[in-house]
């Protein structure tokens, strides 16, 4: 995860410059204060988990876990909007429509897209990829960030608002909400690195597992952590009256469904043969955060 994280912020780091410098004026300083935001770093571990898993080379693949980085980027920054969710935290800092404004922040959201496919393109050419893999990573990266992945599971997520969706109905949320990016991660690392094709299938069941606990984890801290741990606004789901794992199954049985997910998703890299040691700690973490 520090790995990861210094690696990546460096990356962020020289995006945020560029775009500061491409962009003029007002939107420029907006797209560069997204890029620029703090973070745990967890997609980016997990593609250069994958990436190790598969025997490929950690820091080869380090454009491609930054390409997955400003796609949540933009994710974040569009989650955040009034019409969403609404809050104005984020990361222990003020969220982009709160720094500057709604219409602004709007925009970085949907200019984030390009920027992460260039991202991605350049990465690829560094990593001298053939075309099938090329489109490979941009389809696994775009379709997760898409309508049948972030955007249909968060459309999903507003359209049940003062509902109680069944554990069914919350996993179909969450499976694209949160889900899509994280198994992205991991599947984008592993094509990166060179994962033969049961590899591949290996480390997609371990992101879908390590997907839904990622939330369920989630769920459990936005119940029971405080604003200044969290560094976002605490009880955001209760005030929204959202569907949640801690509504639906209580905070013990919470915790114990994402440790379910956890043990699954260990269990899938275990069966073809890879290694655990990076992605099963990455896995650990997801489930005992305490932020």
């Amino acid at each position: 995860m520090t790995e990861a994280r210094t690696l990546v912020d460096a990356r962020l780091e020289s995006w945020a410059d560029r775009m500061a410098g491409e962009v003029p004026g007002r939107l420029g300083e907006a797209l560069a204060y997204a890029l620029r935001s703090p973070g745990k770093r967890v997609r980016p571990a997990l593609v250069l988990g994958a990436a190790r898993a598969v025997r490929g080379e950690a820091e080869a693949v380090l454009e491609v876990a930054t390409a997955v980085e400003i796609v949540h980027t933009y994710s974040l920054v569009h989650d955040d909007l009034p019409c969403m969710d609404d809050d104005a935290l984020r990361r222990g800092r003020p969220t982009t429509h709160c720094a500057f404004d709604v219409p602004t922040a709007t925009r970085v959201g949907f200019l984030l897209v390009p920027v992460a496919a260039q991202a991605l393109a350049e990465a690829a050419e560094s990593l001298q990829l053939d075309s099938e893999a090329r489109r490979a990573l941009g389809h696994e990266l775009f379709e997760a960030g898409g309508i049948r992945g972030m955007v249909g599971g968060q459309w999903l997520d507003l359209e049940a608002e003062g509902q109680q969706l069944d554990l069914t109905g919350l996993m179909a949320v969450h499976r694209g909400k949160t889900g899509a990016l994280i198994r992205a991660a991991v599947v984008l690392g592993g094509i990166a690195g060179g994962a033969t094709a049961p590899q591949l299938d290996a480390l997609r069941r371990f992101g879908e597992e390590i997907g839904l606990a990622f939330q369920v984890a989630d769920d459990v801290l936005d119940a029971t952590a405080t604003s200044e741990i969290l560094g976002k606004t605490a009880g955001r789901d209760a005030a929204l009256a959202k569907s949640t794992y801690v509504g639906l199954l209580g905070v013990d049985g919470a915790r114990a469904e994402a440790a379910r997910h956890q043990a699954l998703a260990i269990a899938a890299l275990e069966e073809a043969g890879l290694p655990t040691e990076s992605l099963g700690a990455i896995a650990r973490y997801i489930v005992s955060r305490a932020s």
